[in-house]
């Protein structure tokens, strides 16, 4: 039987309060590793997060740790990283999942909603990635979040989908420049899932998306968490700057 055993190992998730966040924090904590949960404190954000982590750490205790940090700063993204190697030792994984979208076309889009997509979806990343290669032990790995929006590039997301064909491109870059550390780094691109986000898609426009996907249907949670649990196990040990694709066969 082929398992995956992360027993011993630190993960990081940004942006992981819900959503494909809190199904990867539950998905590696599954497998054993120790879970650390990042909100931005928005909303219900902390509130979210430290649910999750409770009911992670009544299964197994002091296995799930929050905390609070705007990626899109990076005085906080690099407090966030020393308090983690103080508090657990340092990182083997980090998952660059924390996203958020502002909706426009070109003409109508304004500045500041071209940076606060830039600022959290590449800037973020960018951050998170520095500052984690700092406490990050050998061997281990990156996974970030791009998107079916980098290739597609669907009516209205010009900042969305140029942000997530940025972070591909970075993890390309950054794949060769952390292989001397064997520290393997990759992109998942998702399609369209299932959270509260696509819930909002008008029924029409799921309907016309729906005819794009040959498995004819929009994917889940679980099944964005366990690719990212696999890029970050054994199975993947050779497996590095490649951007896999998770919609359903889309091609669009």
């Amino acid at each position: 039987m082929i398992s995956i055993d992360l027993s011993g190992k630190v993960v990081l998730i940004t942006g992981a309060s819900q959503g494909i966040g809190a199904q990867i924090a539950r998905t590696f904590h599954e497998a054993g590793a120790t879970v650390v949960l990042n909100h931005p404190g928005m909303g219900t954000t902390g509130d979210d997060a430290d649910a999750i982590a409770a009911g992670l750490n009544a299964i197994r205790p002091e296995s799930a740790h929050v905390i609070l940090a705007d990626v899109a700063d990076p005085l906080q993204v690099g407090s966030m990283m020393g308090a983690i190697a103080a508090r657990i030792g340092g990182l083997d994984f980090l998952v660059n999942n924390a996203a958020i979208i502002r909706d426009r076309t070109v003409s109508k889009l304004s500045l500041e909603e071209w940076d606060a997509v830039m600022d959290v979806n590449l800037s973020g990343v960018f951050y998170c990635c520095k500052y984690a290669l700092e406490i990050m032990r050998e061997g281990g790995a990156i996974v970030s979040f791009g998107s079916i929006a980098a290739m597609q590039g669907f009516f209205g997301q010009a900042n969305y989908a140029a942000a997530k064909a940025g972070v591909q491109a970075m993890m390309r870059v950054l794949s060769k420049e952390a292989a001397r550390r064997a520290i393997r780094v990759n992109a998942v691109a998702p399609g369209v899932i299932e959270t509260s986000m696509a819930a909002t898609i008008p029924e029409p426009v799921r309907a016309e998306m729906m005819k794009n996907i040959p498995l004819a249907r929009f994917g889940t949670t679980d099944e964005v968490a366990n690719v990212v649990l696999f890029l970050c196990s054994p199975l993947s040990s050779y497996i590095t700057g490649q951007t896999l694709e998770i919609n359903g066969g889309w091609r669009g």
